[in-house]
């Protein structure tokens, strides 16, 4: 995001500069005319109407996809607390536990490592320990009702970590970030060197808007950090109902991991 910034003021300062001292040597013109106010509003919406419609694909595809997958991944978890009820009261305590401890590594340890797209093995332990229960309860009714459950939890956390981790690739934001250097180094060349208050307003306004657009693409780009992030809203409210729940029927029975979702020491 910073380097996105500098690049847009460099390049404005050189367009600038290129105005005061390169154009008397290149043109024979007076050094009032040159190119008007209008003619900045071209460049400055086609431009806009470009970036825009990339940054609405992106929001559209990584950040939507990201937010459908991580409401996904709660709702698995929850039908998969909720179908624990129908197991021996051994198991249920077992797989409801490690739901919470599941739902408490996300939230702690792998969100905030998604800014970065990366993942986090926190969450893989207490699926792990769920899916040994499951092996015994092997031949019962509701063996198949958990397993579903659960290979839709995974199949959504898969899905989560995939949009974590940038759909953009740097060729593309290289280039247009080269291309917003141009496109400011060369509006500043046409600027008229006398008289051009108008012009100089609209070149920093069209500067300040291209950057600004530029910026929410990168932003955009990785749903879990930044300004426009997806928040792990609902995988906190299925945590916080599935913590209720197991200490309602188990009172006297700790939670096998604490607030960050690591295992207790024995």
């Amino acid at each position: 995001m910073l380097v996105v910034i500098v690049v847009a003021v460099i390049a404005l300062l050189v367009g600038l500069a290129a105005n005061r001292w390169l154009r008397p040597r290149l043109l024979s013109e007076d050094d009032d005319t040159g190119m008007a106010v209008k003619d900045l509003v071209g460049p400055l919406l086609t431009l806009t109407v470009l970036l825009l419609a990339f940054v609405l694909v992106t929001a559209n595809g990584s950040y939507g996809k990201a937010e459908v997958a991580s409401r996904g991944e709660a709702r698995a978890l929850d039908q998969l607390v909720e179908t624990a009820e129908y197991a021996p009261a051994k198991q249920r305590a077992q797989i409801q536990a490690d739901a919470v401890c599941y739902a408490r590594a996300v939230r702690v340890q792998e969100w905030p490592a998604m800014s970065n797209g990366n993942g986090s093995t926190a969450p893989s332990v207490w699926s792990t320990d769920v899916r040994r229960t499951f092996r015994t309860l092997q031949g019962e009714s509701v063996f198949g009702m958990l397993v579903a459950a659960d290979n839709k939890r995974s199949d959504e956390r898969e899905e989560r970590l995939t949009q974590a981790s940038a759909s953009i690739p740097p060729a593309i934001f290289w280039f247009l970030l080269a291309t917003l250097f141009i496109t400011v180094l060369a509006l500043g060349v046409c600027l008229p060197r006398r008289h051009n208050r108008g012009q100089l307003i609209t070149l920093t306004v069209i500067t300040a808007l291209l950057t600004t657009m530029l910026v929410i693409i990168r932003d955009v780009d990785r749903p879990f950090g930044g300004i426009i992030d997806v928040k792990p809203t609902a995988i906190t409210d299925v945590e916080r109902q599935a913590t209720r729940d197991f200490l309602a029927h188990h009172p006297a029975t700790q939670i096998p991991c604490d607030a960050k979702g690591d295992r207790r020491s024995v």
